[in-house]
């Protein structure tokens, strides 16, 4: 993953889709590509690069509590599409 682009992985999300990632703590939000598979860390359900981490201010933590949105699907059709919380 590249750290300077908002990216993001997530274990079964088709590769090219747009999610709207948000902080609940402090409710900003960034858009961020599907371009990797993971996160594999048990509790995790989607990994935010470096740079998208920085706009919704999580750098510093590590991990957020984040819900996350599907903006664009393209031509990939996913079920349970919606708003998902998620603890991380």
């Amino acid at each position: 993953m590249n750290a300077s682009l908002l990216t993001a992985a997530h274990r079964s999300l088709p590769f090219g889709t747009k999610v709207k990632v948000t902080n609940k703590r402090n409710g900003k939000s960034v858009v961020v590509r599907i371009n990797d598979r993971g996160p594999f860390i048990r509790g995790r359900v989607i990994d935010v690069s470096r740079a998208a981490a920085k706009n919704i201010g999580m750098v510093s933590s590590g991990t957020a509590q984040v819900c996350y949105q599907i903006v664009d699907a393209g031509s990939q059709k996913i079920a349970g599409k919606g708003l998902k919380a998620i603890d991380g």
